[in-house]
């Protein structure tokens, strides 16, 4: 909720256009980086998503230098059991694929890319969903729970 409140609050007092909103944290597949596009968000962060894509088992043994599969060390020995090669592969290969995801997302709500989304092409599939998030149903201008019926 955070990501809608600071748009709006951007928008309010007409400083959008200044500055570059960023998103991170629990970006995982491309509908998650749609949502953000959709919610106001212009730049993302990838942190967790990368190490894991090129091998990091998420040990938190990354400050004690005994990292067992090789990302987070110094120690020789360790790092031998890190392939530089397959891991950029990996990692080029997650970014690569999330951006397709993306741009089938953004082009499946009739857009050329995600900078192009807008909140009104944001839609609810169930009542339910309509209700908590207070957007409209797929396919009409019905909000649940509004009582004047029409979009924000």
């Amino acid at each position: 909720m955070g990501l809608a409140e600071t748009q709006q609050t951007l928008v309010m007092n007409e400083l959008r256009g200044r500055i570059a909103v960023q998103v991170d944290g629990g970006l995982r597949t491309g509908r998650d980086v749609v949502v953000g596009a959709l919610l106001g968000a212009d730049e993302f962060g990838f942190a967790t998503m990368a190490l894991i894509s090129e091998g990091c088992i998420m040990m938190r043994k990354c400050h004690l230098n005994t990292c067992p599969v090789g990302v987070a060390t110094q120690d020789p020995k360790l790092r031998a059991r890190l392939n530089p090669d397959e891991a950029s592969e990996r990692v080029y290969n997650f970014l690569h694929t999330l951006t397709i995801e993306c741009q089938l997302l953004a082009r499946a709500c009739g857009k050329t890319n995600i900078h192009s989304l807008e909140p009104e092409d944001i839609a609810a599939l169930t009542m339910e969903a309509s209700a908590m998030a207070q957007v409209p149903l797929a396919g009409s201008q019905h909000t649940v729970g509004r009582p004047d019926m029409t979009r924000f």
